[in-house]
C-alpha cells in the first residue's frame, strides 16, 4: 500500500483550516472547575497529621561517610557511602539508629528536620542488636526527644506509624498496623534478635534506624529490616522492640559498649546434649577459676578413664527457659554485672536451683 507524503498531508490540513468558518476557529472558553468543599477531616486523618507534626522534628537523616583518595592530588576526603534514619534520644545530642547504617563508615553527618547539618561521633554500638548511638553538638532547642512507649503490651492490629528517609526522600510518613509480635530476625553478627515487631507500614531502604510509633506518637520500635524479594517494601517490615532499645541505649551512652554480665562458664553445643542424652539447656564444658559459677559450686562435664563425668546443664535463668547458648546470652543481657541470677541446673537426673552473683564480661 502506498503511503501519503507528509508534505501532502500538511497541505491538506492547512486547506481545511483555511476553509473552516471563523467561528469554528475561535477558542472555546474553559474556566477552572469550582472547588467542591470536602468538609472536616476524618478522625484518623487528624491523628495521622498530629503524630507526624509532633514526631517529625525528632527524626534525622544520617549520611554514612567513607574515605576516598583523589586520583591526582592523593588527598583523602570523606564521601557519602549510604544513608539511613535516626531519631533524637535526649537533649544532650544523643541519636539512635541501626548499627548497619554506620557499619564500616569513616564518619557520619546528621541532618535535622530544619535541614541544619552536624558532624556526628559514634558513642557506642551493639551489633548483636543492630543498635548504635551517635552524638552531635547542636543547640538544645533543636533537639526534641521522642516520647518513649512500651512494647511488652502491644497487640496485633494496633495502628503504627513509620517516619524515615526511604531512598533519600526525607521526612516520609507511612502508616500500618502491628501485623505480628515476637518475630525473630537476624542481626549483622548472625545472632537472633527475638521479640521483633512485624508491621505492614511501608519500610524501604533508607528507613533503617527510624522510629516506629504508636497512635499516641510514642516510640515503640526501631525500624530495622524488611522481607522483600525485590528489595523494596512488600508489606513485611520488622522493628526492634522499644523495651530492648530502652535497656541497651543507656548502657551504650554510659559505657560506650554493651557491658555483658558473665557467669564465668563456657557452654557446649546441642551435639553434646544429643550425644549424652541431656535435657534441653547449655551443658557446661569449662568453669572459669574464681568466677561466679565456680564460687556457686557449678561443675563442668569432663572425661575420665571411666567415661564422662557428669556436669551441670543450665536449663533456666530466673525461671526463663534456656535451650541453647543464644538463649543464655539473651537472658544474661537483661541483667547487669553485680546482679544476682537464679540458675536452674540439671545434673545426673537431679534438678536444683542456685543463686549466682554476675561479674563483668571481659569481651
Amino acid at each position: 500500500m502506498r503511503r501519503s507524503s507528509p508534505l501532502l498531508c500538511a497541505a491538506a490540513l492547512a486547506t481545511l483550516l483555511a476553509a473552516a468558518p471563523a467561528a469554528a476557529q475561535a477558542r472555546t472558553p474553559a474556566p477552572p472547575r469550582a472547588v467542591t468543599p470536602r468538609g472536616p477531616l476524618m478522625a484518623d486523618e487528624l491523628n495521622n497529621i498530629a503524630v507526624f507534626r509532633a514526631a517529625s522534628p525528632s527524626v534525622v537523616n544520617i549520611t554514612a561517610l567513607g574515605l576516598e583518595r583523589d586520583l591526582f592530588s592523593r588527598n583523602v576526603q570523606q564521601v557519602p557511602q549510604g544513608t539511613g534514619t535516626g531519631f533524637v534520644w535526649d537533649t544532650a545530642g544523643h541519636l539512635v539508629t541501626n548499627y548497619h547504617v554506620i557499619q564500616d563508615a569513616a564518619g557520619a553527618r546528621v541532618t535535622l528536620s530544619d535541614q541544619s547539618s552536624y558532624k556526628a561521633e559514634l558513642v557506642g554500638a551493639f551489633p548483636d542488636r543492630d543498635l548504635a548511638v551517635l552524638k552531635i553538638i547542636a543547640p538544645a532547642g533543636k533537639l526534641k526527644p521522642l516520647p518513649v512507649g512500651s512494647s511488652r503490651d502491644l497487640q496485633v492490629g494496633q495502628q503504627v506509624y513509620a517516619i524515615g528517609n526511604p531512598f533519600g526522600l526525607d521526612q516520609t510518613l507511612t502508616t500500618g498496623i502491628v501485623s505480628a509480635l515476637n518475630r525473630e530476625i537476624e542481626s549483622v553478627t548472625r545472632r537472633l534478635i527475638r521479640g521483633a515487631i512485624q508491621t505492614d507500614a511501608a519500610i524501604n531502604p533508607g528507613n533503617s534506624g527510624g522510629p516506629l510509633l504508636d497512635s499516641a506518637g510514642r516510640l515503640i520500635g526501631v525500624n530495622t529490616a524488611i522481607f522483600s524479594p525485590s528489595g523494596a517494601s512488600a508489606g513485611i517490615g520488622f522493628a526492634i522492640p522499644v523495651d530492648e532499645v530502652n535497656r541497651i541505649v543507656p548502657r551504650l551512652i554510659r559505657d560506650g559498649r554493651m557491658v555483658r554480665p558473665a557467669l564465668g562458664v563456657t557452654g557446649g553445643g546441642a551435639e553434646i546434649n544429643r550425644a549424652l542424652g541431656l535435657p534441653k539447656g547449655v551443658p557446661l564444658v569449662r568453669i572459669q577459676r574464681g568466677g561466679p559459677a565456680a564460687k556457686a559450686g557449678l561443675k563442668a562435664f569432663a572425661r575420665s578413664d571411666g567415661g564422662v563425668v557428669q556436669g551441670d546443664v543450665i536449663t533456666a535463668i530466673n525461671d526463663e527457659a534456656i535451650e541453647d547458648a543464644d538463649d543464655m546470652l539473651n537472658a544474661l543481657e537483661k541483667l547487669n554485672p553485680g546482679d544476682s541470677a537464679t540458675l536452674t541446673l540439671w545434673r545426673a537426673g537431679a534438678t536444683r536451683k542456685v543463686s549466682v552473683t554476675l561479674s563483668e564480661s571481659e569481651d
